[in-house]
């Protein structure tokens, strides 16, 4: 019997580790495709959540979870009934931007220490082209006692969920599988097949897979930093981005993108991993640094502009009360990692403004622990100097002008929108001092 028609019968379990954005809607889908899942993460205090039916990531939703019959759990050993694995945790980097593989080598330390013979190993994190063979393989050998390619298989499938989008789900977006040969890549792109029904695209390699993932984040962000950069000298030019890039964007050909702050776990990260693996090869890379450069300065950008707008509204810089509306590196989606909003909060201190940052979807906790910051709350939020909407979550995206109104302290009105939500025209013809990228 192959290893899909084990995992289809249920003789065998599949393993989701890392039961993050990527991993809980995998997991969950497998699951209800009627497969024995494991789940695995070793942050305890999010396995009592999903076992108590609450969805941390909102990617599944409470009801989703508590219909669906999966294992949560923290303790390495029940790996030991799979023989599919999926590892989906983060690869973040360091300070200095470089590659930090610490989650990867971890997750391989654990699941080698619990691999069972006859096993296919799948790596969905993004990383550079050669993580998977020349990284967790070993990794996953010397902690087994097993040799890779005879005793367990490896394989590359990269995720491409993006947090907080409901149209484009797990099912409904193509698949890249790979393997380290024909049979391994027949078992991963079958068992695949289970939950994504737009079908699944068979790389040539495992390096393939690898490098197409990390580019098609790498292109996103060069794309959107030319959007920054022309922001900025729209602004020089006192031309409003938005209405240029609508009237450009009537041409059949022309790319829809829009400025805005690159943040989070995927974007503002993936393309240092390309240039990394880049210069280890001996080429420096010109255009994609370049763009990183121009998006990362985007939260000063932001606060300068705060600053000067506060300026021309005749207002102390030093102990304004400013606003900010929401924290999270994306609207509607509760994840704060690497958001580039707290370089608006960073930078306004630098100016002697401490912030008020409000979102009602971001975790409190998580928001102390990450940056050292407390949220506030929605009726901490009046006598304003000036509002920084700076995502566009739907909340904030409903809000009239005059909720906008009933924020501020009499006087001018400063609003500063990041996303581009707020009719402009309606926002200058009042008493405010609108700006946008």
């Amino acid at each position: 019997m192959s290893l899909y028609e084990e995992l289809v019968s249920r003789n065998v379990a599949l393993s989701l580790i890392g039961l993050g954005y990527v991993g809980a809607p995998i997991a969950v889908a497998f699951a209800q495709r009627g497969l024995d899942v494991v789940g695995f993460d070793v942050n305890a205090a999010k396995i009592d959540m999903y076992r108590s039916g609450i969805d941390p990531t909102r990617e599944v939703g409470d009801d989703a979870l508590r219909k669906v019959k999966l294992l949560f759990t923290a303790d390495p050993s029940a790996l030991r009934r799979a023989k599919f694995h999926i590892v989906a945790v983060p690869t973040p980097v360091y300070n200095d931007k470089r590659p930090n593989l610490e989650p990867v080598e971890s997750a391989c330390r654990i699941l080698g220490k619990n691999l069972a013979r006859g096993s296919v190993v799948v790596l969905e994190s993004t990383v550079y082209p050669g993580v998977t063979e020349e990284v967790c393989a070993p990794i996953l050998e010397a902690e087994s006692g097993l040799v890779c390619g005879r005793d367990f298989k490896v394989g590359y499938s990269p995720e491409r969920i993006n947090p907080g989008d409901k149209a484009h789900r797990l099912a409904t977006i193509v698949k890249i599988v790979s393997g380290m040969d024909a049979e391994t890549l027949d078992t991963i792109a079958r068992v695949y097949e289970l939950v994504v029904t737009a079908g699944v695209h068979r790389a040539p390699s495992i390096k393939v897979a690898e490098a197409a993932k990390v580019i098609e984040n790498s292109q996103r962000d060069v794309n959107i930093a030319f959007m920054n950069e022309l922001a900025i000298i729209f602004n020089k030019l006192g031309i409003d981005t938005k209405s240029v890039l609508d009237a450009a964007g009537t041409k059949w050909n022309f790319l829809r993108f829009s400025p805005g702050l690159v943040g989070g776990h995927c974007i503002g990260v993936d393309p240092y991993y390309l240039t990394y693996k880049a210069e280890e090869v001996g080429y420096h890379s010109q255009i994609i640094l370049s763009g990183r450069r121009i998006n990362d300065g985007m939260g000063k950008y932001v606060a300068e502009n705060c600053v000067k707008a506060l300026i021309r509204a005749d207002k102390p810089v030093k102990g304004a009360k400013v606003a900010i509306l929401g924290l999270t590196f994306k609207e509607n989606c509760p994840d704060t990692r690497n958001s580039k909003v707290f370089d608006i909060v960073s930078e306004l201190r630098e100016y002697g403004v401490e912030p008020l940052v409000h979102d009602p979807i971001a975790d409190a906790t998580e928001v102390r622990a990450q940056y050292g910051l407390e949220l506030a709350e929605g009726s901490q939020l009046s006598d304003l100097d000036a509002v920084v909407l700076a995502v566009a979550h739907k909340e904030f995206v409903a809000f009239a002008r005059e909720q906008f109104d009933r924020l501020f302290a009499p006087g001018v009105k400063v609003l500063l929108d990041v996303k581009g939500v707020c009719e402009r025209a309606e926002f200058e013809r009042s008493d405010y001092i609108y700006w946008r990228l």
